[in-house]
């Protein structure tokens, strides 16, 4: 009797094997491309509103620093020998407010170099770190100016009856009106730098 030949083909499994477990590989690779992807966009959008954030905060800065350096009143009812006037250079803290302020807005020209860089490379840790730590000091600065100056303007609209400090904006009407708005201007640059330290934080902790 003639014996029935046998063929083993053993080839075809494994290369089933290899072919599933390349697409296993593949597909992984596939979602963490996906998931970079949208990690990447999140972060782009973050970066142009820190952009956008830092423009409006130049813009406010500026004006705050302006309006305090512009600051002054002479009241019209004496001689030309004999007046009063209120400026800003009359108070050292509103000196103090007018430098503080004019730094903080130099600081978020140079400052934009790197916001831009996070938007180029939004998932870069680094320039998005040192706008973290050094908006942490600017706003440092940006509050002390704004707390020391908002005491001085308080004082000049209610005076202090305990010390014999009489309100002068019942004559300096305008004067004190532009220190006020300088004051309430600075106070929305803090606002402006609180959310710029929230949007580097948030950006940061998704790496």
């Amino acid at each position: 009797m003639a014996k029935d030949s046998t063929t083993i083909d053993v080839g075809e499994p494994s290369t089933v094997t290899k072919s599933t477990s390349h697409d296993v590989v593949d597909e992984k690779k596939k979602k963490g491309f996906v998931a970079a992807a949208a990690g990447g966009g999140s972060k782009r959008g973050l970066a142009i509103f820190d952009f956008l954030l830092r423009l409006a905060a130049i813009g406010i800065t500026i004006g705050a620093s302006s309006v305090m350096f512009t600051a002054e009143e002479t009241l019209p009812f004496f001689t030309q020998f004999l007046q009063f006037q209120a400026g800003y250079d009359d108070f050292p803290t509103f000196q103090f407010f007018v430098i503080a302020i004019a730094i903080v807005a130099s600081y978020l020209v140079l400052s934009l170099p790197f916001s831009i860089v996070t938007i180029v490379r939004p998932l870069a840790v680094a320039p998005r770190l040192i706008l973290l730590i050094s908006d942490t000091v600017v706003v440092t600065l940006t509050t002390s100016a704004t707390a020391a100056t908002a005491a001085i303007v308080y004082l000049a609209h209610n005076g202090n009856p305990n010390t014999n400090w009489l309100p002068i904006c019942q004559q300096f009407g305008d004067f004190c009106q532009a220190t006020s708005s300088a004051v309430v201007a600075a106070s929305f640059g803090i606002v402006f730098f609180i959310v710029l330290i929230i949007i580097s934080a948030i950006a940061l902790k998704r790496h």
